[in-house]
């Protein structure tokens, strides 16, 4: 595509959560440090929420990969289970052996004494579900109750939930009144402003191989920080496509007329509408005069 182009190794603005090209903003940075020292403390249940697109994935990877070793985590991506089914992905993660086959009775047992097995060894076990908004209300109370299995100064298990912001609506119901209350730490994931949006932008182009002189001006980044609302996946949709936009037309910087472009073809992102009909028929254009000049076509 537009790689050879700019002289980039790889894609800047992929939308796969890559702690290769984490970038320690401060809103991140807080929440890391808001993770780490809490279960360093040995807190029971810590929650973090932010709008889609704000980064809690790849904070997530990044808190993986962070962990000191003493640590053991069991990760589940999709929570959308049932409690039966939670349970044995949580013994699966635990290394317990044919979690599938045995009782939920068991089962419970064999996760606590997994637990207790670890707790011995001197290990820290933590649970960490991603969209965590997505867990039934069975699941909730489910989760809340992995909790109470402790010793009597630590508890075995640790759960860190991450959340769009429906996860506090829910818990603002009567129904989970005590697993609010056992959520000791919370940190809000927040947008970025228009300085670090350019900050971002500039990292991952140098993060990708790109050497030369920024391509996005600091009054490009401003337009896209609005348009974005400051969302780090509005953000690389829309560089990416201004990318493409400025290969196609064998540019190099970055136009106002390429963003408008790209806002007016992007779900989500902020754009006068007397202008998104038009703009996107521009970008659609524009693709396919690229696409036609990339593969030799002559009209």
């Amino acid at each position: 595509m537009y790689l050879y182009h700019y002289g980039l190794q790889e894609l800047p603005f992929t939308l796969t959560p890559n702690t290769h090209f984490y970038l320690g903003l401060e809103p991140h940075n807080e929440a890391l440090a808001v993770l780490i020292t809490a279960l360093k403390t040995g807190e029971g249940f810590i929650k973090v929420c932010g709008e889609v697109g704000t980064g809690k994935t790849l904070l997530c990877r990044k808190v993986l990969n962070e962990l000191p070793e003493h640590f053991v985590t069991a990760y589940i991506p999709n929570p959308y289970l049932k409690p039966d089914e939670l349970r044995r992905a949580v013994a699966v993660e635990l290394g317990v052996k044919q979690a599938q086959r045995m009782s939920t009775q068991l089962l419970t047992q064999r996760i606590q004494t997994r637990l207790l097995e670890l707790h011995g060894q001197g290990h820290s076990v933590v649970l960490i579900l991603d969209e965590a908004q997505a867990l039934p209300a069975e699941s909730l109370e489910a989760l809340r109750l992995f909790t109470n299995l402790e010793t009597e100064t630590r508890k075995l298990l640790q759960v860190v939930l991450f959340a769009q912001p429906e996860l506090d609506q829910r818990l603002a119901e009567q129904q989970f009144r005590q697993l609010k209350q056992r959520i000791t730490f919370s940190y809000q994931l927040r947008a970025m402003t228009a300085t670090e949006v350019e900050h971002y932008i500039q990292h991952r182009m140098q993060v990708a191989g790109y050497k030369g002189a920024a391509l996005f001006s600091s009054s490009v980044c401003r337009k896209i920080t609005a348009a974005s609302q400051g969302i780090p996946r509005l953000v690389n949709i829309l560089c990416h496509k201004m990318l493409m936009l400025s290969y196609g037309q064998g540019q190099y910087l970055i136009t106002k007329a390429q963003l408008k472009a790209a806002i007016a073809d992007t779900e989500g992102a902020f754009v006068k509408p007397a202008l998104t009909k038009w703009l996107a028929s521009f970008f659609v254009i524009t693709l396919l005069t690229s696409a036609m000049f990339a593969y030799g076509v002559n009209f």
